[in-house]
């Protein structure tokens, strides 16, 4: 079974270096005279790497099946990747739609650091626990990442919308969030090359409490800005923490959690402030001469159309196989677990953005914000209601 883990991980690793090539190529597309929708070599270079990648990564979930006896889908590094691996899927689909090479460039390297977040969680074989081990796990889990990641999508055809539309001349409400959108990205970077470099130096901070004679340890594998609360650092020669995590954030874990988000915020800073001074004007401005070419109209009918398919896909597996699965193991359709709530609210958002789409007319810019904001939802589900927010799915 090491020879199947092994071999699953090199798919997974070559289909990462595949992306990242593909990516390159449809870069290269930009410069391209001819119109968007006449796929130029580069073009038709970087679908076919994008297909070979998506295969790799299909190897790699194939062999991590057989490595494991059941579908690599039942933890946060598992999940994480096969949302990754969605998404390119979903951008093949609608790339051969549109043949939108553009989409590529923003599409590819969203999907490359949700693999790369994914890689900074436990990647060893573990069975299932019991509450797991059911038919509905491929069922309901895979549905809702594909539904996911085709809305994933709208999310990349509406920031292309928006930087390719908005007025970058003058600073506004709208390049402050769009700027703020870019900040975010840039976390998430900041998060893996921050993790990865640590996790390299093997860095270890353990901090302990005793309470009703039983000890509490909690680790930290990046510098301790903050510290947990009520516990005493006992890892020598060590930066000292700045302050306490506050008292509302419960758990022996939340001080690790809190510590590595004000890293991720700081590092994001850190990225975007270099950013800023090699461009010498906002990231937005930066892009939007590049994105001259791009017919908006067409960026705007992507991005419904993704939520379009995208939405029923998500509402079958995230609320109708989920209520069944929930009935099997818990015997109720519904508890209001954290994830369960967020479900609902990423439901309710996304029949909110079609029935505005539809029956109130917002297309264009409106709808390319609200499908920004509905990505940053999910993303909230897959990062906050997963790691720091306590429920029945906590195993993840």
């Amino acid at each position: 079974m090491n020879d199947f883990y092994t071999i699953s991980s090199n798919f997974l690793y070559a289909s990462f270096m595949i992306y990242l090539i593909a990516t390159i190529f449809f870069a290269a597309t930009i410069r391209d005279k001819r119109k968007e929708h006449k796929e130029s070599k580069a073009g038709a270079i970087g679908i076919s790497l994008t297909i070979i990648g998506f295969i790799s990564q299909i190897g790699y979930f194939v062999f991590r099946w057989i490595a494991s006896g059941h579908a690599p889908v039942s933890n946060l590094f598992e999940y994480t990747t096969f949302f990754g691996m969605m998404l390119v899927f979903a951008f093949i689909i609608i790339y051969f739609i549109y043949r939108i090479t553009i989409l590529g460039v923003f599409t590819l390297p969203v999907a490359l650091l949700i693999i790369g977040y994914a890689s900074m969680f436990p990647r060893e074989l573990s069975p299932l626990v019991p509450s797991l081990k059911s038919h509905w796990l491929y069922i309901h889990v895979t549905t809702v990442s594909l539904g996911e990641a085709i809305l994933a999508v709208s999310f990349v055809a509406g920031l292309i919308y928006l930087i390719r539309q908005i007025d970058q001349s003058v600073k506004s409400k709208k390049t402050f969030w769009l700027e703020f959108v870019m900040y975010s990205l840039l976390c998430v970077i900041a998060f893996i090359i921050l993790t990865s470099t640590f996790r390299a130096m093997d860095y270890q901070v353990v901090f302990e409490k005793t309470e009703a004679g039983q000890t509490y340890t909690t680790e930290y594998h990046l510098p301790p800005i903050t510290s947990p609360n009520d516990m005493i650092m006992t890892t020598p020669d060590r930066m000292n923490p700045l302050f306490e995590t506050p008292g509302w954030m419960q758990g022996v874990d939340a001080g690790r959690k809190f510590n590595t988000l004000l890293w991720s915020l700081l590092g994001g800073l850190a990225l975007y402030g270099l950013a800023r001074l090699i461009l010498r004007k906002r990231i937005g401005a930066a892009i939007q001469p590049l994105l001259e070419k791009v017919n908006p109209d067409v960026v705007d009918e992507v991005t419904y159309r993704a939520v379009a398919i995208g939405f029923p896909v998500f509402t079958l597996g995230g609320l109708i196989f989920a209520a069944i699965w929930a009935q099997e193991a818990w015997d109720r359709f519904w508890g209001w677990d954290p994830k369960e709530v967020w479900a609902l609210i990423t439901f309710l958002f996304y029949a909110g953005f079609l029935h505005l789409r539809l029956s109130r007319g917002w297309h264009g810019e409106k709808s390319a914000w609200l499908a920004v904001i509905g990505f940053a939802i999910i993303m909230f589900n897959l990062i906050v209601v997963n790691l720091v927010l306590v429920g029945l799915h906590s195993y993840a």
